[in-house]
């Protein structure tokens, strides 16, 4: 597969003329914004943050990047200004009464993994399945051979990785795996911490990269930045229209297309597209800023301009680390829900 590289961008270059917020001389007075959550957004949550911080003078945004469900837990119990996650808000086992949740990024998680001399490895989600069940145990599975015919593949027991922390990624992966195998569904299910029968657990993001990297024969549920950013390969995963499909801009565009109403509480599915989708990315998702009507910090207007920056100007940021620019139609909702926002 062939990643794109990481843009060298600067701030000046998507903040010139823009003025968002609170003027410098009030905003050296202002408490930086608090957030938590998602490590899948984390990449683009720090160019976000600096560049707003630049146009308007406020203090850079603090973000823990701890997973999408202590991002849920910590604005639950107002302990951040905002929280995010990869996952729904009706996913999270902690009560946040009359919070909002708004798409503000959209991308892929990628299948990883770690096969010297294997460059190209195509694969289907129902033998993902059967290898995160422990049913498929090595690479040279005839099930797993046969998607792939001119590649040699060793006779290496794979190691399948997961997260071990409340994490969207596992959302969005075991999402589409209970689409698309009944055995996971019913034995694995969709989840922000599932239960995996086989195989270790990495902390976040960076901690299945540090897996995968000191793992031969093991794959990996991964967001598409990292990859890009610690030149890990993805396998292609076919979609609904029966194509292989790497997670690349245009084809997790192409599975945002299909988008056409957005429920009321701005909760969107997008894995595993219709084959009308013919390029669709199958793992693509949405992932969400979490806010409480009332920001329990007291920083409701700093807060309603950096989420203003980051559905508008800071989108310009996602293409370089493989975040899609999300539809104007999901923007304009984004907007009418901030404006809930106090």
């Amino acid at each position: 597969m062939r990643f794109k590289r990481l843009a060298n961008l600067t701030c000046a270059m998507l903040i010139a003329g823009a003025v968002f917020g609170l003027s410098a001389a009030a905003a050296s007075a202002a408490p930086a914004l608090q957030g938590a959550g998602s490590t899948l957004v984390a990449p683009i949550m720090a160019e976000w943050a600096a560049a707003w911080a630049q146009a308007t003078g406020n203090p850079t945004p603090v973000y823990q990047s701890v997973g999408s469900g202590a991002g849920q837990k910590d604005i639950g119990e107002s302990l951040v200004d905002f929280g995010a996650s990869d996952a729904p808000l009706s996913s999270s086992t902690t009560p946040c009464n009359g919070c909002f949740q708004i798409p503000w990024a959209l991308t892929g998680v990628g299948i990883s993994y770690n096969l010297p001399g294997v460059h190209k490895l195509q694969l289907t989600g129902p033998v993902i399945a059967q290898i995160y069940l422990g049913q498929i145990t090595h690479w040279n599975d005839r099930r797993i051979t046969s998607l792939n015919k001119g590649v040699h593949l060793p006779s290496m027991p794979i190691t399948p990785v997961h997260r071990s922390d409340g994490s969207g990624d596992s959302y969005a992966f075991t999402n589409y795996e209970s689409d698309v195998s009944g055995a996971f569904a019913r034995g694995i299910g969709t989840a922000v911490k599932p239960t995996f029968p086989t195989g270790p657990g990495g902390n976040g993001n960076s901690g299945m990269v540090t897996v995968v990297k000191g793992t031969p024969g093991s794959i990996a549920y991964i967001t598409t930045a990292y990859l890009i950013a610690q030149h890990l390969p993805a396998a292609a995963i076919k979609n609904n229209a029966g194509r292989y499909i790497y997670p690349n801009l245009k084809n997790i565009s192409n599975a945002a297309s299909v988008l056409r109403g957005i429920p009321g509480n701005n909760e969107i599915h997008i894995v595993n597209p219709p084959k009308s989708a013919k390029t669709a990315y199958p793992i693509s998702t949405f992932t969400y800023c979490l806010l409480q009507p009332t920001d329990p910090l007291g920083n409701g207007a700093e807060l309603k301009s950096f989420i203003a920056y980051a559905i508008g100007p800071g989108q310009s940021f996602g293409p370089a680390l493989d975040y899609v620019p999300i539809p104007a139609k999901v923007r304009s909702r984004d907007l009418e829900t901030l404006n809930l926002v106090h």
